[in-house]
């Protein structure tokens, strides 16, 4: 099966977020921002397109969420529901319809959907022994246990997927399961639920995908596609034991619900219905017709949910068409880390949208030029920074920044008449009109990144070509070839402003304003372009005729300082330090000792009077301490924190009636107390507040035991 050339419709979905919490940069690069330019680009090329996406309210994240919290699911999906469908507003990303798993359609379309696939008989029941917390007393589905992924090893394996491995697994699989809820280790007992049987649809699936989908699809999605397929396929449960989801439509589901991976993909469709509702269209073309092209965009976490599972539930109800491609990206990580929303390691979209205000474009552009197309990526702020100042401020705003006020000072915003064109004028308006085409097909394959630095290259052009004909300089000595000049350069500016609206769309819609091109009033960050389009950069010679007025400039972005940067540097290197001390182990308390025991240590303040290394030992000092009864010898560890030479002579406490012990061939006489200041730093537990070691806290008298 080979993808459609000209479908009469597309229908693009992205993959519904999980309302545990917002939306941050990892589920941007992934998922929504190429999702989004590819949305534009088919509208701006005049396609009928539909793009949907929603909150996926029904997974166990939701209830682990809401126990972590206190709080009901309900609430949790209300409040994070919010948060991310006004943020993807804000950010541009242009659904058509963005919906949510606990509407009523789609509890509707879901239940009707596997009433549909129970009647056929396309579901077996089984019993099966599946994990149990006996102290929670309810099963463990899926996120609700943790243990080591039997395939690569890792020890944070969650029972539905082992995230470092992308390998897809069941709670069963895990070695060494515990459970999220109590942390106590499950036991097993027996339940009944429905399966799907993938096994029956192999051959289905080894044609459609491996045969038919081979030199299309990416590689990454491809390859986990083709693992699973001959590694065997096998029924795949898609109901769960929890009181949270779509109940179970049938006799028998009684305190079951269907499983989420079962039911998220159908909030698709349930999002189509709801679009074609209010806008009183047919919802069912977009679905059903062959002469559609359907798109899913994902992370690579969802590929077997969306190129085996999913497939296999809408060919068993054979209505439906498939999937044409499922550009799936690899993960972004932040600063060197894994993104982690429950650590907090994250740069979220909502507060980015605060402090960065007015500046959506730029991290849309930095996420499109750094996106984890083949590979998993590193955002770091100062790559952020460096593409915001040396790209988009110094290649593509310079350029525009330079003509408009330019046209402005010599024609009063009037675009010139050109005079004779030169072989550099028309080479020039020549590699112009086939910008359209080179992004276009990068847009077709899915590489949005190469696309992006595409059209950063026709900002290049413009920039180049200006500094070429120096029309500044030139005009002192032929007015008339700066006419030309300045009326090349706004055909270019002009481009630009068609061109850049799928990957910068705040952009395009003001550099469409500056020029007058376009009205200035509307307050949606659309797709329509009305007086300019796509296929006009391509196709006209003159793009901004003579005489055009334009209006007056304005900085399409401004440079990002250095303190910015730092301080979300330091917003994460906070984050970083509490996370540590959240994860750092806290010795359980010794048993309870009597004030008789106390009494038993002999503490007094002595002084070191020597110090040196001990040999073949990182971290060990061998002192003489002069303690007032005598002068022995301490092993101490101390060596990484402190050199001899600054030691000798201060004064610390010992415990001067610990039992003798040999370390490396020394016997050690005591123990010196040591403690850690508010800086973590080892000090020394001393009574001489002048001494820089001191604690200076202690009464302790020199030479004399504590009672």
């Amino acid at each position: 099966m080979s993808a459609k050339i000209s479908p009469s419709r597309y229908t693009l979905t992205a993959a519904l977020p999980y309302t545990n919490g917002p939306i941050h940069i990892g589920h941007l690069a992934g998922v929504y921002v190429p999702a989004d330019i590819y949305a534009r680009y088919l509208r701006i090329i005049g396609k009928d397109v539909l793009f949907v996406c929603g909150s996926d309210e029904h997974g166990v994240a939701i209830s682990m969420k809401a126990k972590k919290e206190g709080i009901s699911p309900k609430d949790v999906i209300d409040k994070y529901h919010g948060i991310i469908k006004q943020s993807f507003a804000d950010f541009g990303i242009s659904f058509d319809n963005y919906s949510r798993t606990s509407a009523p359609i789609h509890h509707e379309t879901a239940s009707e959907f596997f009433k549909k696939l129970y009647d056929q008989g396309d579901f077996i029941e089984e019993t099966t022994a599946q994990l149990y917390d006996a102290e929670a007393d309810q099963f463990l589905a899926d996120r609700f246990v943790i243990g080591t992924c039997p395939k690569c090893g890792n020890e944070e394996a969650y029972g539905d997927q082992c995230e470092n491995c992308g390998s897809s697994l069941n709670a069963t699989d895990l070695i060494h399961p515990k459970s999220t809820i109590t942390g106590s280790v499950p036991i097993t007992k027996e339940t009944t639920h429905w399966f799907l049987p993938l096994n029956r649809y192999e051959d289905f699936l080894r044609k459609w995908i491996l045969e038919g989908h081979k030199n299309d699809w990416k590689p990454n999605v491809y390859g986990q596609c083709k693992s699973w397929i001959d590694g065997g396929l096998e029924p795949r449960a898609v109901t769960r034991d929890l009181d949270w989801g779509i109940p179970v439509p049938v006799k028998g589901g009684e305190g079951k619900v269907l499983y989420v991976w079962f039911d998220a993909p159908i909030g698709y469709i349930s999002s189509t219905k709801e679009w074609a509702a209010r806008e009183n269209k047919d919802w069912e073309p977009y679905w059903k017709d062959e002469n559609t092209k359907m798109v899913h965009f994902i992370g690579k976490d969802n590929i077997v949910f969306h190129c085996i599972i999913f497939p296999a539930i809408l060919k068993a109800h054979g209505d439906y068409i498939l999937p044409e491609n499922v550009p799936a990206n690899e993960f972004l990580n932040l600063e060197g880390n894994k993104l982690s929303t429950s650590k907090n390691w994250a740069v979220w979209l909502h507060e980015y949208l605060e402090e960065f205000p007015n500046m959506q474009d730029v991290l849309r552009y930095a996420l499109t030029a750094n996106a984890p197309e083949t590979k998993d990526n590193d955002f770091t702020w100062k790559d952020f920074q460096a593409r915001n100042n040396n790209e988009l401020v110094a290649i593509f705003g310079n350029f525009v920044n330079r003509v408009v006020v330019l046209t402005n000072k010599y024609y009063d915003g009037q675009v010139p008449t050109a005079g004779n064109l030169l072989k550099v004028d028309t080479d020039t308006l020549e590699q112009l009109s086939k910008f359209p085409a080179v992004i276009e097909s990068s847009l077709e394959r899915y590489r949005f990144r190469e696309a992006s630095q595409e059209l950063m290259n026709l900002a290049r052009l413009g920039n180049k070509y200006l500094a070429d004909e120096e029309p500044w300089k030139v005009i002192k000595e032929d007015e008339e070839r700066v006419k030309t000049i300045m009326f090349v350069a706004l055909q270019i500016a002009t481009g630009l402003a068609v061109l850049s609206e799928p990957f910068l769309p705040f952009t395009s819609k003001k550099l469409k304003s500056i020029l007058n091109v376009i009205s200035n009033t509307s307050t949606t960050i659309g797709t329509s372009s009305d007086e300019m389009s796509w296929n006009d950069v391509s196709q006209k010679e003159i793009l901004l005729s003579a005489g055009h007025q334009i209006n007056k400039a304005e900085l399409l972005f401004r440079k990002i300082e250095d303190k910015e940067i730092q301080t979300q540097l330091d917003k994460l290197e906070a984050t970083k330090k509490q996370n540590e001390q959240m994860n750092k182990e806290v010795t359980p308390q010794k048993d309870t000792i009597t004030f008789d025991d106390f009494s038993k240590l002999d503490m007094r303040v002595g002084t070191i009077v020597e110090a040196e290394k001990m040999a073949k030992a990182k971290k060990l000092l061998v002192l003489k301490v002069d303690t007032g009864l005598d002068t022995r010898t301490i092993v101490s560890g101390i060596a990484e924190s402190f050199t001899p030479e600054e030691i000798v002579g201060k004064k610390v406490t010992v415990l001067v009636n610990l039992a003798p012990r040999a370390l490396r061939g020394v016997e050690s006489e005591g123990m010196i107390l040591m403690t850690e200041n508010t800086e973590g730093k080892l000090v020394f537990v001393n009574p001489d507040t002048s001494s820089p070691l001191s604690t200076g806290s202690e009464e302790v008298r020199n030479g004399e035991g504590i009672s």
